[in-house]
């Protein structure tokens, strides 16, 4: 095992405290959004070794079956998942995540085009899918599908502006609905959009809007948006998806296809090793709406909040996915309790509570909330502590 460090990101949607504080960093007036643990080009964690310290990126090529077991290297050639600590202050974009095929398609024809892997309208950085499970750290908020269709034609009957719409959903359903909105032009969105939003920007302001209602989310869109005088499409999505408030320790899933944006909270996050994002409003960056279109789930979603399957031992609870590329659990550790596990593949874990001494074979680490530990498959390890402790853990399931 390896004492592993990760890497920050800032971003403009990011907090100031919250990654700080579980890093033990100073508090500065740097927005911290992410913290990545993983092999990822872009931000490689770091293993700390009798050699020094190592990119986990550089050090995996050179030692790929000793530490991913021989049916991951098989299957995927490298570490196929990401770890994520997430602190999300200002909403992020509307967006969906491409199949394996779709996205294998999509990378393969934008490098006949010659598109640079940088270019900012390019859709596609790899040929990978990128299914992403989170787990709230506090209560989080969140966009999650579409709503049923009755409570979708509801929320458009009910909303003055959004009379023109309801024709619109009842003749041609959820693909026509999010087409005609996605294509308005800048001048037409605007003209539907601002007397929506010069009615609930008084009561936003006057804190007199719900979280669970559609009106104080795109209030707050605008509220915090760089350029208030163009009217982000997204917002018609924020009264078209369902609204999720997870609690502390409770898990959504997001397959390929299926729309979704965060919109306030920490949480952890796991996901498999790709960056390939189709953007669909809420944000400054591309939005290619025909390519949008093509990867949307256009059903009903109703949102399957995830409690985790507590194991035989009572201490770790698996969120259970269909997703083949990683598994993602919670080990609740108190005093007097040992966590026993073997590595069949390669593990990372983090601590997010407390501290722990981490026993394998004939070593030990000492770790303090926000670190982490790299395993190799076939580490058999213990983890004790002497008061409480959370840990969350990342790996392949086998």
């Amino acid at each position: 095992m390896f004492a592993l460090k990760g890497k920050v990101q800032n971003y403009a949607w990011g907090g100031k405290k919250y990654i700080s504080t579980l890093l033990n960093n100073k508090i500065s007036n740097v927005k911290t959004a992410e913290y990545w643990l993983g092999a990822h080009i872009k931000a490689p964690s770091v293993i700390k070794t009798s050699q020094g310290n190592l990119s986990l990126r550089e050090y995996l090529k050179a030692n790929l079956k000793k530490c991913l077991s021989k049916k991951t290297v098989d299957t995927y050639g490298k570490l196929p998942f990401l770890f994520k600590v997430l602190d999300v202050n200002k909403m992020l974009s509307i967006q969906v995540h491409p199949s394996k095929i779709e996205a294998e398609k999509g990378f393969k024809y934008e490098n006949e085009l010659g598109i640079p892997l940088t270019a900012p309208h390019r859709n596609y950085k790899d040929d990978n899918h990128k299914p992403e499970i989170m787990v709230a750290l506090s209560e989080f908020w969140l966009l999650h599908g579409f709503l049923s269709e009755e409570k979708l034609m509801k929320v458009l009957k009910a909303t003055p502006e959004f009379t023109d719409l309801v024709s619109i959903f009842e003749n041609q359903g959820y693909f026509g609905l999010y087409k005609n909105v996605m294509e308005k032009s800048k001048e037409e969105t605007n003209t539907m959009l601002a007397p929506l939003i010069d009615r609930i920007m008084p009561l936003y302001k006057e804190n007199k809007l719900e979280k669970s209602s559609p009106d104080y989310w795109a209030a707050k869109a605008v509220a915090t948006s760089t350029d208030k005088n163009d009217l982000d499409r997204g917002i018609f999505s924020i009264y078209f998806f369902n609204i999720v408030k997870a609690n502390e320790g409770e898990a959504i899933y997001q397959k390929a296809g299926m729309p979704h944006a965060y919109l306030e909270g920490q949480n952890i996050e796991l996901m498999a090793n790709s960056d390939n994002v189709l953007r669909g409003g809420l944000t400054q960056k591309h939005v290619d709406v025909p390519e949008l279109l093509k990867h949307v789930l256009f059903e009903e979603t109703i949102p399957n909040i995830l409690l985790g399957d507590l194991q035989e031992d009572g201490l770790e609870r698996v969120y259970t996915t269909e997703a083949k590329d990683f598994e993602l659990s919670k080990i609740n550790l108190s005093k007097g309790e040992i966590y026993k596990s073997e590595a069949k593949t390669v593990e990372i874990l983090i601590v997010i509570g407390g501290e722990v001494d981490v026993l394998e074979e004939k070593s030990s680490l000492y770790l303090k909330k926000g670190e982490s530990v790299f395993f190799k498959a076939g580490s058999k390890y213990k983890i004790k502590t002497t008061d409480t402790a959370v840990i969350y853990k990342a790996k392949v399931p086998q």
